[in-house]
């Protein structure tokens, strides 16, 4: 990704299955009612209270299903049966792939066998806890926001600001949040909270929502949603962190966060970090000699979790899928966590053009899975389908150029489908403009079901086109996606498109300075929704979503807001490169 200065979840969920070792309390597992797991001492004692974040999120969640009839309806199983065409074998654009298991290569990559099988249902049920825990919400990556907004005026109030700073590594100066920045947001049980470095404010609180936020200026800071105090002390690992970070999907304090760039302290690394004492219990990826890219070692995406293998899965700017055996261990009742990893999977990949010089090796995107598939686009214009349980690749679809833009799933009419688009890396396709297109993808077989084209400029360290991930409409939305556009007319100017899900048409757009955040939909209980998107100069935009209607512009920065913005309930928060956070009231 050109920039400058800043480059760059299957029948019942096993819980923890362990013995007695210490003084850890192992878990075993049982199913309620609902097909839902409890978590229940190995005693056999009728305790549930290790089972208290399970239950009290499935509780939640029982509640939610109920109020928010509109929004929470259950979609269906559908089938998928993923396979490629002749315009998407894999062999058009990748040359070969390798392996590696615990440190050995396979000489045959038809030889991996997974030791548990991935299997990821809907976007929705990746998780239920109250809360935002990785890029875009969830394993569709369609859920930016959480809850309702309960608009009557649609007005954006500053509430809060909090302020962030900046680090320095040789030439390179990081500062406030930039490109893709979300923060990470939750409600964390009491009796999780209990043993947390919380301020007794805080622990006291039983309505706080924390915002979690890792800056690039090397410190994750730490929130309350409603008020911008701080919830405990922030965390310094010493590297900029541009990607958003991943909290645990099972509700387990931990967090997964990538560095986007080396630091003084040393090469870029994957951080896995103990939200009860915000201790480091984890690192992997610097410097991997697995890596086709030497020493590159950045991790601007958000990593999901596959709650059943205990599986962490990230993918990586050197060009390497992780798989993860993670080994965790937590005991609610005292408060114990710790992850052990074992078995270690790596997957890389070799373009057909790829070189030193053009179409790069390497994710900056997050990825999206289903059924044990994951889609991934590159920094080399090659948006992937991966097997995970074979690491078998099954279509590949040309992007044309350097994507940073998060495929996002979307079933409609009992058919899967993805959203996706690119960015224009200067000098691989043109040194003036260049085609953007923004396109719907068939899940099942990678072909391009349509495209919406856009001429696009671009600068020298920044890059124009699309560098978001497209919001999907639900709800009174249903029949639009949204995606920004930069640098259409010219280098400053940008458009948020409002384009039909059916053939790629455009409903509206609106003309602003370009955008690098990605839009978010907000929604009423009626199911009525607003869009919401910040840019390039500083402005936070609220819209209509089906006229395009402007209700509202915020200005909260004199310079640029690259970071996307995510929202609970009434509550935005968002990042900015003049080193704020700031908390918004949406009324």
């Amino acid at each position: 990704m050109q920039r400058e200065g800043y480059k760059d979840r299957g029948i019942i969920i096993l819980v923890l299955l362990f013995g007695f070792a210490g003084n850890q309390f192992f878990l075993s597992v049982s199913k309620t009612d609902s097909g839902k797991v409890k978590a229940v001492s190995a005693s056999g004692a009728d305790k549930e209270k290790e089972g208290r974040i399970i239950e009290q999120t499935k509780k939640t969640k029982e509640i939610k299903e109920t109020k928010d009839v509109v929004e929470m309806q259950k979609t269906k199983e559908i089938n998928f049966q993923p396979h490629c065409v002749d315009s998407t074998k894999p062999e058009n654009l990748i040359s070969y792939t390798n392996i590696e298991v615990d440190g050995n290569v396979l000489e045959n990559i038809g030889d991996y066998k997974a030791d548990g099988d991935i299997f990821f249902n809907i976007g929705q049920d990746y998780t239920d806890v109250e809360g935002i825990v990785t890029f875009r919400g969830n394993s569709f990556r369609d859920a930016p926001s959480h809850g309702y907004a309960n608009m009557t005026d649609f007005r954006l109030n500053k509430l809060w600001s909090a302020d962030t700073g900046s680090l320095s590594s040789g030439s390179a100066v990081w500062t406030g949040s930039g490109w893709t920045g979300q923060p990470l947001m939750m409600k964390w049980p009491k009796e999780v909270k209990a043993h947390m470095n919380m301020t007794e404010k805080a622990k006291a609180d039983d309505e706080l929502v924390e915002v979690i936020y890792a800056c690039m200026d090397g410190y994750v800071y730490f929130l309350d949603l409603r008020t911008g105090e701080k919830t405990r002390d922030p965390l310094y690992l010493g590297y900029t962190f541009k990607g958003a970070g991943a909290l645990d999907p099972r509700g387990y304090p931990i967090m997964y966060v990538g560095a986007g760039y080396n630091s003084n302290e040393g090469t870029a690394k994957v951080f896995v970090v103990n939200l009860l004492d915000c201790s480091v219990m984890y690192t992997f990826g610097d410097n991997d000699e697995f890596s086709l890219r030497g020493s590159l070692s950045f991790f601007d995406g958000s990593a999901l979790v596959d709650a059943e293998t205990d599986t962490l899965i990230y993918p990586g700017e050197n060009g390497i899928l992780y798989l993860i055996r993670l080994n965790t261990r937590y005991d609610l009742n005292s408060g114990t966590l710790s992850v052990d990893p074992g078995r270690t999977v790596k997957w890389r990949y070799y373009g057909t053009r790829s070189s030193a010089e053009s179409f790069w090796l390497g994710m900056e995107d997050s990825a999206a899975i289903y059924k044990g598939y994951v889609f991934m686009t590159d920094n080399g214009g090659n948006l992937m389908c991966l097997d995970l349980n074979t690491l078998q690749l099954v279509w590949v679809q040309d992007t044309l150029d350097d994507s940073n833009s998060t495929p996002v799933l979307e079933i409609e009419k009992g058919h899967l489908y993805l959203y996706v688009s690119t960015s224009f890396r200067l000098g691989w396709r043109s040194y003036d403009t260049a085609t953007v297109p923004v396109w719907k993808i068939d899940a099942e077989t990678g072909e391009i079901v349509w495209h919406t084209d856009y001429e696009c400029t671009t600068d020298d360290g920044v890059s124009g086109g699309v560098q978001s991930t497209i919001a999907c409409g639900k709800n009174s939305l249903a029949d639009y996606i949204y995606v920004t556009v930069a640098k259409t007319s010219d280098n400053a100017s940008g458009v948020l498109a409002c384009l039909r899900k059916s053939d790629g048409s455009k409903a509206w757009e609106d003309s602003s300075s370009y955008a690098w955040s990605s839009p978010v939909c907000v929604y009423n209980k009626d199911g009525s929704g607003k869009v919401l998107y910040c840019n390039s100069t500083g402005d936070i935009r609220l819209l209509d979503g089906k006229t395009g209607k402007q209700e509202d512009v915020l200005s909260v920065s004199d310079g640029v807001i690259e970071a996307s913005p995510a929202v609970y309930d009434n509550y935005a928060v968002v990042g900015t490169r003049d080193c704020k956070i700031w908390g918004i009231r949406l009324r």
